[in-house]
């Protein structure tokens, strides 16, 4: 069995909850130890808001939301600062609307400071920060409109990919290994994979480069794009995926940890929602609280959905969205990795 070199998963990625003032505000993180974001992805979990998403690259009040095609919006009222324990924010109705709860999932990449790599030929200049013990990077690139290459810097080849336009509409177009590189993925809506040969050139990432192809959502030439690529570490992350049973009970995905966040989508047959499950909501099993990257729906609670367990998850609805018989595309972190690095194995809280 392969040990993780990741004891603490939270030294990396740790979710907050906090309840909105309209006024000068903060979400705090609880690990087992501070964490500084680098990445956060937020939603108010009570009523219809956007999601809300920045970064330390990009720097506060620089606002995209997975669930809108929209450009990224210069917002004085958002996240304003990254804390060495959470985030600061303002009166934003999207972030801090008074009375109302929120959830901010966090991810930790190199502290907002940046690797910088100059344009050459059709591949962008971009820069980069990324947590090479964690497998996480956040690059900033402008597109050349031709196909190119792009140093993810990652210790492995990235299984989850993101991408966003910042400069114009364009939906978030994705990549995850499940569904190979002549397909993507939009957060932004609720599609199934859809065919595209210019999203990444049809070329695979491999261990050192992310391929871009001529897709306006990745490409063109002067536009400025982000980029969030995830490579799966033992014990700490973790991309898969599986085929539904109609049934509650449903398949079990082994993912070598607990799961403190899991992200569920179908890539076939149907167009259904992706979900978000984490923790921080859901306290026990089995787990029924969800988000919807590509909606602005207030949190649902209406079905159960999975079981959290020590080594991995397992179905528990019949739902087609989630269960049918089809196939299901699924990311995974950690809260505790099922064996140590040491080969000691925990037990799961």
């Amino acid at each position: 069995m392969a040990y993780t070199t990741i004891n603490d998963p939270s030294a990396y990625f740790q979710i907050a909850e906090y309840t909105g003032n309209s006024s000068s505000n903060s979400a705090t993180n609880t690990g087992n130890v501070n964490l500084q974001p680098d990445f956060i992805w937020g939603k108010c979990r009570s009523t219809t808001k956007s999601h809300y998403l920045y970064d330390s690259s990009r720097g506060t009040e620089k606002r995209l939301s997975c669930n809108s095609t929209a450009a990224e919006a210069d917002n004085t009222n958002g996240v304003t600062a990254f804390n060495s324990d959470g985030f600061g924010i303002s009166s934003g109705n999207t972030e801090n609307d008074n009375g109302e709860s929120y959830v901010a999932w966090q991810w930790v990449a190199n502290g907002g400071t940046v690797t910088t790599v100059a344009e050459s030929g059709n591949n962008p200049g971009f820069t980069r920060q990324t947590s090479s013990e964690s497998g996480f990077s956040i690059i900033s690139y402008t597109g050349t409109g031709s196909a190119g290459t792009i140093a993810h810097g990652l210790p492995s080849t990235p299984e989850w990919i993101i991408f966003k336009k910042r400069t114009a509409t364009s939906d978030w177009d994705s990549y995850h290994v499940s569904i190979g590189n002549g397909k993507r993925m939009e957060l932004t809506n609720e599609a199934q994979a859809t065919a595209d040969t210019t999203f990444m050139n049809n070329t695979l990432p491999t261990s050192t480069n992310i391929t871009v192809g001529t897709s306006a959502n990745t490409n063109t030439d002067a536009a400025t794009y982000i980029c969030y690529a995830w490579s799966p570490v033992q014990g700490y992350s973790r991309m898969g995926t599986y085929v539904g049973n109609s049934s509650t009970n449903g398949a079990f995905n082994w993912c070598g940890f607990k799961p403190a966040w899991v992200i569920i989508k179908c890539f076939t047959g149907a167009n259904d929602s992706w979900i978000i499950i984490d923790i921080k909501r859901n306290t026990v099993n089995p787990m029924n609280a969800r988000l919807f990257p590509d909606l602005t729906n207030a949190e649902s609670t209406s079905q159960d959905i999975i079981d959290c367990l020590s080594n991995g998850f397992k179905l528990r609805t019949a739902d087609t969205a989630y269960n049918g018989g089809r196939s299901y595309l699924w990311v995974a972190f950690a809260d505790q990795p099922f064996v140590t690095s040491t080969g000691v194995p925990t037990t799961a809280r």
